[in-house]
């Protein structure tokens, strides 16, 4: 459905711009628009090592373990069907890290991990379990404490002040995984319910 969207987008500029006869503007604004991608993303290669480096480091000098034995407790409430030694605890302890330092693309591992070791325990295999469907909905709505690529793309893009999201961005993302943890428990026990 979005393929069908970006394509009716795409071709409606360019019809717009040939009926206006200015159809030169969509070549140079597709030009100046990947040239600008790039750019970005050269900007953001230098954040992205620098904090894929320190979440190395804090999984090599035990700092996971250390977050992963304080989040054990409240990981075992809302994941209550994984064993607690699980490998699923671990990858998404692992997730959940790497999402609250605003680092979805190295978050993607680890969520595709977490989602894998829980298909192992998931006795309907054709459905998602509840572990899953809470794990998704923490991995979407995950607190972001520190947004480092929404901050790499405003210092690309020179902004003033790049790092004064970072309070709004902290409020926003608190207040969407409070919602979608509520949401997921009510959801959860309401089926429970409907089983008896």
């Amino acid at each position: 459905m979005l393929n069908l969207i970006w394509l009716l987008l795409l071709t409606s500029g360019i019809i717009v711009a040939a009926a206006n006869g200015n159809i030169e503007i969509v070549t140079e604004a597709a030009l100046g628009a990947a040239k600008g991608a790039v750019e970005v993303c050269f900007d953001l290669i230098g954040i992205m090592a620098l904090w894929l480096g320190i979440m190395k480091i804090a999984e090599k000098g035990g700092l996971v373990k250390s977050l992963a034995r304080l989040m054990r407790p409240l990981m075992v409430k809302l994941f209550p069907s994984v064993p607690p030694e699980h490998p699923a605890m671990g990858a998404i302890i692992l997730n959940l890290s790497a999402n609250m330092l605003g680092l979805g693309n190295a978050a993607t591992p680890f969520g595709m991990k977490a989602m894998q070791e829980l298909q192992e325990l998931n006795s309907q295999s054709d459905e998602a379990s509840e572990a899953m469907c809470t794990f998704l909905a923490l991995n979407t709505s995950c607190i972001t404490l520190i947004p480092a690529t929404i901050i790499g793309v405003r210092l690309s893009c020179e902004s003033a002040n790049p790092t004064e999201i970072v309070g709004p961005c902290i409020f926003a993302t608190a207040i969407a995984m409070i919602i979608a943890v509520s949401l997921d428990y009510w959801f959860r026990s309401k089926s429970r319910w409907g089983r008896h």
